[in-house]
């Protein structure tokens, strides 16, 4: 398959935390990373399959790597594990730490909009999409 067919892993909005996602997959630093199940839904986007290839976008909106899925699985907010918060790359030593981060990404008038809900927060009982993915090829 060639790397314009494949469909386009885009991490966080195009800017600085994106290149920074970026660069830590690309240094094999980040090897998972989260999603609320809600952005799915409401986009009609069907959500990431184990054995998936993805061309990761980055804030140009460049093809610079492939990933594939490797784990998928849909947890409460309230249910995720260190390991997964340690496999993001960010550099969160503890998961309060990692849920920190991601709710200040996820109140974000940028999601927000995304989501079409200005009010929106998270909650332990939040269902939250935890990607694994390996590094397959960089360009």
């Amino acid at each position: 398959m060639e790397l314009d067919d494949l469909p386009a892993a885009e991490f966080a909005f195009p800017g600085p935390l994106r290149d920074q996602l970026v660069a830590a997959i690309l240094s094999g630093a980040k090897t998972s990373t989260s999603s609320l199940v809600l952005g799915y839904e409401r986009t009609d986007e069907p959500m990431p399959e184990v054995g998936q290839r993805s061309a990761v976008l980055d804030s140009e909106g460049r093809r610079v790597a492939v990933i594939e899925t490797t784990d998928v699985r849909v947890v409460r907010l309230g249910d995720v594990d260190l390991r997964h918060a340690l496999d993001e790359g960010e550099g969160y030593e503890s998961v309060a730490q990692w849920r920190a981060g991601h709710e200040t990404f996820w109140h974000s008038a940028e999601v927000r909009a995304e989501l079409g809900d200005p009010g929106f927060t998270v909650d332990d009982d939040t269902p939250v999409l935890l990607q694994r993915f390996r590094l397959l090829h960089t360009v």
